[in-house]
């Protein structure tokens, strides 16, 4: 589409009332969740199947609404959207307005979806959402726990709109920010808007956007640039990813603010080519908005203007992290630079600028339409506003979720997802431990269910918010193999530029390696915090400080677990295969010689109806004696004993390491 005459409130407002009153037509509306979830799982097929069984039954059907030329009253209206949010439950269809969402439909299941709205009967039952705690039916998101538990402020269109759609996005009052920044606010009032309203980074420090802004448009000089990063790496996240697939429009209107913000004119989106999707809908989103004006020369009727190029990430960690970035835009090796000076004073080819995660970007549109009060009035008092997470691991369930700052950790574990899961979801668990903000991210534990998450209350325990990762585990999890997926990450993404995280890394996953194969001493355990301390203090960048974060956590939380491996050399979770000790309950075996055909090296002899014998120098303590065993008679030595009551380490709990009583 592109707009005739000068693009103002007035011409956006008229594409807006234009798309509704098209859209007003419709006698339905299906939305086929197509992120990248949902379209691993078959959405695609699933929308293609949609739009032939309603064409077949002889209803108009559209799946790309053009204000310009409505379709006759009655349609039906087909569209794809970005991530819906209920991950584990998709591919999700959403009919409106009926408003029920079907989970887990697949190709097969069209004809009857279709055959019941032509009946206008009942929904299709068993592709409803059954809520298994009160066993209730959800007919839609109104209805389902881990919907109504969220406030959804940056995600209220995602999952809603067609992401591939200019016309829709303005129907939303898309792009009347940015017009209002550019036409009836300074940059100095821009800055002071978004400081006022108390928005935070959302990429992990929560540094105030508006301060940052101010920063950079006070710096002289006419060239600056803006740039968006949408390098997300952590494990297990999918925040940005999500928001970049589902509303690419609001990143970019986003980025045309913060440019009005400090004056620049020249902009980039850096996403991680890992993420195609998101890279393939946010450059249509720029060159649809190029082709209207809403990007290019002359904005809004102003001299200002914003180019935006699209770039690819090459999937390093560390380009996260905001020089390193721009290192990579320069063609250069990711690599970080000392601070300062910070990139609001010298950052991309030595010039001011401006670098903000998606979310951060995305919140910024609605910030300005709602004015900075309104804003405020969500969230805490430090941490105005609300937070995307990744909810992921052993919990019910799992997706992207949106809460205001200040909910507890019980009401997202709980509420919104559900409740702790056994390894296979097969029952309920009990929950050791959150890992918040991936591998840079702290620990949380019980103790913490109640404490209000936002960036103070985390840094003041140690913890972090992050880039939103929320990694739920249940008791069977061994915080010592945690702490160890977690190095082994950052160890990986490490760009070597300095001796000690470099080196330091390596070293401590060396210890950690020593600590699961029962080759540990007190000392090991010493050294690992030790290291870790200095691998904090000296590292150059973000990645290399904060990688320790995960084992320093972990080893003051779960001090007893790790002198268990240690000292006691056995894995209170049963986990780690080198200190796994099966032996045989001479009460609970009946000599049926199932253990024996598993075994693969014959370490088990016994004559049959006759207790059985494990013979300990053959066993590779692979475990699968045990899990053959249908009458529980093989144990492997101390897997669940600090859950049934002794000390974890199975003698004095009490007794703490040199370091440990240093600290």
């Amino acid at each position: 589409m592109s707009f005739a005459g000068v693009i103002n409130g007035e011409s956006l407002a008229k594409e807006a009332k234009a798309y509704q009153a098209a859209a007003a037509g419709a006698e339905r509306r299906l939305i086929i969740c197509a992120g990248t979830g949902c379209v691993a799982g078959g959405a695609l097929d699933v929308y293609g199947e949609f739009v032939r069984a309603i064409d077949a039954a002889g209803i108009d059907v559209v799946t790309e609404l053009r204000p310009e030329t409505p379709p006759l009253p009655g349609f039906v209206h087909v569209s794809r959207s970005g991530c819906q949010g209920f991950c584990q439950m998709g591919p999700l269809a959403t009919i409106l307005p009926d408003g029920i969402l079907y989970t887990r439909v697949r190709k097969g299941d069209v004809a009857e979806i279709v055959e019941s709205l032509l009946k206008q009967g009942q929904p299709v039952e068993r592709l409803l959402y059954l809520d298994k705690k009160s066993k209730k039916t959800c007919r839609g998101i109104a209805e389902i726990p881990f919907y109504r538990a969220q406030q959804r402020f940056v995600l209220k269109e995602c999952g809603v709109i067609d992401p591939d759609s200019l016309p829709e996005y303005l129907a939303q009052e898309g792009y009347q920010a940015a017009c209002r920044a550019y036409t009836h606010m300074t940059p100095q009032e821009v800055c002071a808007e978004i400081d006022r309203a108390g928005l935070r980074g959302r990429g992990g420090g929560g540094f105030p956007t508006g301060r940052k802004w101010e920063l950079a448009r006070v710096q002289p000089g006419e060239t600056k640039y803006v740039i968006c990063n949408g390098d997300e790496g952590d494990p297990g996240a999918f925040m940005d990813r999500s928001v970049m697939e589902g509303n690419p429009h609001s990143v970019i209107e986003g980025l045309l603010i913060a440019s009005r913000a400090i004056g620049a004119s020249e902009g980039y989106v850096y996403v991680r080519a890992e993420y195609p999707l998101a890279v393939r809908r946010v450059r249509k989103a720029v060159e649809e908005a190029t082709k209207a004006g809403l990007l290019g020369k002359n904005l809004f009727g102003t001299h200002a203007s914003l180019e935006i190029t699209v770039m690819e990430g090459a999937g390093a960690f560390v380009c996260g992290e905001e020089t390193a970035l721009i290192a990579s835009i320069e063609g250069k090796r990711g690599m970080p630079a000392p601070k300062p000076p910070f990139p609001a004073q010298s950052g991309l080819w030595g010039k001011p600028t401006v670098i903000n995660n998606v979310e951060t970007l995305a919140s910024v549109p609605r910030i300005v339409r709602m004015g900075a009060d309104q804003f405020r009035a969500m969230g805490s008092k430090t941490s105005p506003g609300t937070k995307t997470f990744a909810l992921t691991g052993h919990v019910v369930n799992t997706g992207l979720i949106e809460v205001a700052f200040g909910a507890t950790l019980r009401e997202i574990v709980y509420g919104v997802g559900g409740g702790v899961t056994s390894d296979d979801g097969s029952a309920p668990s009990e929950m050791k431990a959150v890992q918040i903000g991936g591998p840079s991210g702290g620990c949380l534990t019980p103790q913490h269910l109640d404490l209000q998450l936002d960036f103070d209350s985390l840094r003041g325990i140690g913890a972090m918010v992050g880039s939103g990762g929320l990694v739920v585990m249940n008791r069977d999890t061994c915080m010592v193999s945690m702490a160890r997926f977690f190095m082994q990450f950052t160890q990986n993404e490490s760009c070597g530029k300095c001796v000690l995280c470099r080196e330091g890394t390596k070293q401590m996953l060396a210890l950690l390696d020593d600590i699961i194969d029962g080759k540990a001493t007190l000392e090991t355990l010493d050294l690992l915090e030790q290291l870790a301390r200095t691998v904090q203090k000296g590292s150059l960048c973000g990645l290399g400080k904060t990688a320790p974060n995960p084992v320093l956590a972990m080893t003051r939380l779960f001090r007893d677990e790790y002198l268990a491996h240690v000292v006691d050399k056995r894995c209170p979770a049963g986990r780690c295969k080198a200190l796994l000790r099966p032996h045989i309950i001479p009460a609970k075996c009946k000599g049926c010689g199932v253990c024996l055909k598993v075994c693969a090296v014959n370490a088990i002899s016994g004559e049959k109806r006759q207790v059985h014998a494990i013979n300990e120098t053959l066993c590779t303590r692979c475990g699968a004696c045990a899990k053959a065993c249908r009458l529980g008679a093989i144990a492997l030595a101390g897997a669940g004993a600090a859950r049934e009551g002794e000390g974890a380490t199975g003698r004095d709990s009490s007794r703490t390491s040199t370091a440990n009583q240093g600290a």
